[in-house]
């Protein structure tokens, strides 16, 4: 069974062509990271409008790339929640007229829960150049550790469609806390990858930041991480809180900079792998996995391969961050028993969680 998946809800357009729930025939994803780092953020409108430019060519794109006909495509799959409503509203578009025009079911899918589903890809096809894929696919019960820019969350998978969401964040997300401190120490936009670079010189235990503690065993706090952050440079380069902070780059040295990144990735990380592994001593799942953009960090790989005591496969960097083929990848496995969506009756849901999605 080939999908074709569309994502577009934040600020990459992509697509992809996946067989069999399993095998990727092509992926295709026009960021609009240079856009965007201008401003520090993705500003919606601009991702909304970059994604009419480029729908079309990125589809077709995908469909050439797989050597594929629209009468092989047995489905179409695409993010209608969650994330910025007009980035949304451009690939839902583009994923129901085609389902009207070439008759294709049309499927729609959740970007999180889609997200744990790149780690099910083993198989590429000649055409696609990914790094080294995981071996196998992940057994259930299967514990998935989701870290993005706006999400962060643990999640126990029974089986497909069938899950128990543990705990999330109560503010923000660690994504969006690498965004903001990569902000005050001055580095440039994304944050996640700018901060993994600086922190590599510097000194992890230089500053003792706060680990948040939560009402629920499970969930996750960073909006004081990030305070801490803040006030602790204020702190170092002499000044109080009434410093505006977006002045405070200026201020910070490189020595500065490189410890305080060590230092806030270190309790970040931490505080991800302590309640993961709690989970897992819990729950006693037979895989875990990690998931979203921020599952592309090696410091987070590292600290989750030697806390927990069995492999952890990881998916390819490229699928971590947003994607189409882990749409179309957890379509397959929806098909199998959820009836399609109704192309003339679609609408997308910016902010719907996973408490309300499981599907088996």
């Amino acid at each position: 069974m080939k999908i074709l998946g569309i994502e577009s809800s934040c600020d990459e357009t992509a697509a992809s062509v996946v067989e069999d729930g399993r095998r990727v025939l092509s992926n295709v994803v026009h960021t609009q990271i240079d856009i965007h780092a201008r401003y520090g953020g993705v500003v919606p409108e601009v991702a909304a409008r970059s994604h009419i430019e480029v729908i079309n060519p990125v589809i077709e794109q995908a469909l050439r790339e797989a050597e594929c006909s629209w009468n092989e495509i047995d489905a179409i799959a695409v993010t209608y929640a969650p994330g910025l409503v007009g980035s949304l509203l451009i690939g839902t578009l583009a994923a129901r007229s085609f389902a009207i025009i070439h008759q294709k079911p049309l499927y729609a899918i959740h970007h999180v829960e889609a997200h744990v589903y790149a780690n099910f890809v083993v198989e590429q096809g000649a055409g696609v150049k990914l790094p080294t894929l995981p071996a196998t696919q992940p057994l259930f019960p299967m514990l998935a550790l989701i870290v993005s820019g706006g999400h962060s969350q643990l999640v126990l998978f029974n089986d497909h469609g069938n899950y128990q969401l543990l705990g999330e964040t109560t503010d923000d997300a660690v994504g969006e806390a690498f965004d903001k401190v990569a902000k005050i120490l001055g580095l440039p936009y994304p944050g996640g990858p700018s901060v993994a670079h600086a922190a590599q010189s510097g000194n992890a235990h230089k500053y003792p930041l706060p680990k948040a503690k939560t009402t629920g065993v499970y969930d996750f706090s960073f909006s004081g991480l990030k305070t801490a952050v803040l006030r602790s440079v204020q702190r170092e380069v002499g000044v109080d809180h009434t410093y505006p902070s977006f002045e405070l780059p200026a201020l910070v040295s490189p020595s500065l900079q490189a410890d305080m990144a060590a230092s806030f990735q270190r309790i970040a990380i931490e505080t991800l792998i302590d309640k993961t592994e709690k989970a897992f001593n819990e729950f006693a799942p037979k895989s875990v996995v990690i998931a979203g953009g921020v599952a592309a960090n090696s410091e987070l790989r590292r600290q989750l391969s030697l806390r927990l005591p069995l492999k952890v496969e990881y998916a390819p960097m490229q699928l971590c961050t947003d994607n189409a083929v882990m749409i179309a990848t957890l379509a397959f496995y929806q098909a199998q028993s959820v009836q399609p969506a109704n192309p003339f009756a679609f609408e997308v849901i910016p902010s719907r969680s996973m408490r309300d999605t499981a599907w088996a």
